[in-house]
């Protein structure tokens, strides 16, 4: 699914507009009746309070209060008086409000103005939608903070007031809304952690913008969805054999983070690799071999950690490097061998990340392709510090380019960037995934589909989707408090069949 901009948003309106073709008044009628609809059947109260501003959004708001009256709601509305006029379908939907003199209209003018609610009612937000571009300052933040101050549920239309669509919005006085309906599309404000206080549970409300727009413009960002995880999906042949598959390699582990080995490799094993092994501190080789016996083996000279190498790297069809691994001076000097040596991408997570991170020199040795899945702290240690997610997301998509990697930001919708600057949201996953050993169970995995064949950026969609997927179906049995990160590999078959 594309993920559009505010402005591309405001150009589809106006393709809609013109090549369906419908008016303007009529749309913002067509956005009205959804939202009507869907707070009808979905709230129990008899008494709104809508705000309205004096754009188009508070023309939405004006028509939601109209459509509540005629459902035989009692319905007050309030204006946020600004010193220019209302755009031209405010002023229509204004006009035919004004004469039902049933709804009461008030004006905000002032502080003095700012109105007490009946503590029954629900507050509709209609103030600012996503065209908002600079921050709210005077009376109209004022009133966005004396809503806030009321513990009555809140409905945003199109995006809480305050809210920017597609920038940072930290610091700034924004509507906490409990629930968001949202026209046609998500919004990247949605996706991100920085704003998750403030829209609550998010509604897509199908409008029926043209679907010409959507087909013939091109969006930098995705949300992942099954129709593009279907469309990479590779059917197994029924003469196939564990050649097809290819063999992965998983290099894990050291004294006490034996289970991050484990975990990695079982969920290599799971996900479809022919042939998986593992290279894992001596000490580790009977738990390995016990808790995966469908899995090789290479211990290490070493007891406690990974030191050497005692294969061809490029023998492996893929190799993932770094759950539980340890900093060790022997395992940096094997990370950097390893960077030297291989000719194909890898997959590198945590500890493999820390090294490099801290090691001058071996940032520039990540061979092209490769998939790295840091979490939010180990993409600063390799990158720097941002100010805020929506820098945090602008460079991974510059160091996605600039070294021709894949970078995973994982998190509630992991952010995958291609470097032909492409970036993907996925929107599988659930909070209960936020445990030790997630992120052991993704590398995997993601290993696991590089070593069948897909390609780097295909493996790291489909991984990252899958992972989440086979999360959200361990959340339904297990419950998110209880799950634990062997749930989710013993889960990954059956989010194979739902696909």
């Amino acid at each position: 699914m594309k993920l559009f901009s505010a402005e591309q948003i405001r150009q589809w309106d106006a393709f809609t507009i013109k090549n369906e073709p419908v008016s303007s008044l009529e749309l913002m009628e067509r956005a009205a009746n959804a939202c009507t609809r869907w707070i009808v059947k979905n709230t129990l109260a008899d008494s709104y309070c809508i705000f309205c501003g004096k754009g188009n959004n508070g023309g939405d708001g004006l028509a939601i209060a109209r459509l509540l009256y005629n459902a035989n709601k009692t319905v007050t509305v309030f204006i946020l008086e600004s010193a220019t006029g209302g755009s031209d379908d405010f002023n229509s939907n204004f006009n035919i409000l004004h004469h039902l003199s049933a709804i009461p209209v008030y004006s905000i003018r002032s502080e003095k103005e700012l109105p007490q609610l009946p503590p029954d009612c629900i507050i509709i937000d209609a103030l600012f939608g996503t065209g908002l571009n600079r921050r709210l300052t005077g009376l109209a933040a004022t009133l966005v903070e004396h809503i806030n101050s009321f513990r009555m549920p809140v409905i945003a239309i199109d995006m809480p007031s305050g809210l920017f669509c597609d920038q940072s919005s930290l610091g700034n006085p924004i509507i906490k809304a409990s629930h968001t309906l949202t026209f046609q599309v998500p919004k990247l404000a949605f996706l991100v952690a920085e704003n998750a206080d403030f829209f609550g549970q998010v509604h897509i409300m199908d409008i029926n913008l043209h679907p010409g727009f959507s087909e013939k413009t091109p969006a930098k960002f995705h949300i992942t969805d099954s129709s593009l995880i279907r469309s990479i999906y590779q059917p197994r042949k029924t003469f196939a054999h564990k050649g097809n598959f290819g063999h992965a390699l998983i290099i894990a582990g050291s004294t006490g983070k034996t289970g991050a080995a484990v975990l990695s490799t079982r969920a290599c094993l799971k996900t479809g690799a022919g042939l998986v092994s593992a290279h894992i501190p001596r000490q580790s080789l009977p738990i390995i071999q016990m808790a995966a016996p469908e899995a090789m083996a290479f211990p290490d000279a070493e007891d406690h950690y990974i030191t050497r190498m005692d294969y061809e790297p490029d023998d492996f069809s893929s190799i993932g490097m770094g759950p539980g691994i340890g900093k060790e001076l022997k395992t940096r000097f094997l990370l950097r061998e390893l960077l030297e040596k291989i000719k194909k991408p890898l997959v590198l997570d945590a500890d493999a990340l820390n090294i490099i991170a801290a090691t001058k020199g071996y940032l520039k040795l990540i061979p092209s392709k490769t998939i790295i899945t840091p979490h939010p702290k180990e993409f600063s240690r390799l990158f720097g510090d941002t100010a805020n997610d929506f820098e945090k997301i602008e460079l991974a998509s510059s160091k996605s380019m600039e070294m021709n990697i894949i970078i995973a930001l994982k998190g509630h919708n992991t952010f995958i960037a291609h470097p032909n600057g492409a970036g993907y949201f996925n929107h599988t996953g659930n909070a209960g995934m936020a445990k030790g050993g997630s992120g052991d169970v993704l590398t995997g995995m993601i290993t696991s589909l590089l070593a069948q064949g897909y390609t780097p950026e295909q493996s790291a969609v489909y991984g990252v989707y899958l992972h989440g997927l086979a999360g959200d179906l361990a959340a339904r049995d297990r419950g998110m408090e209880s799950m634990i990160a062997s749930d989710i590999i013993e889960h990954i078959g059956n989010a194979f069949k739902q696909l």
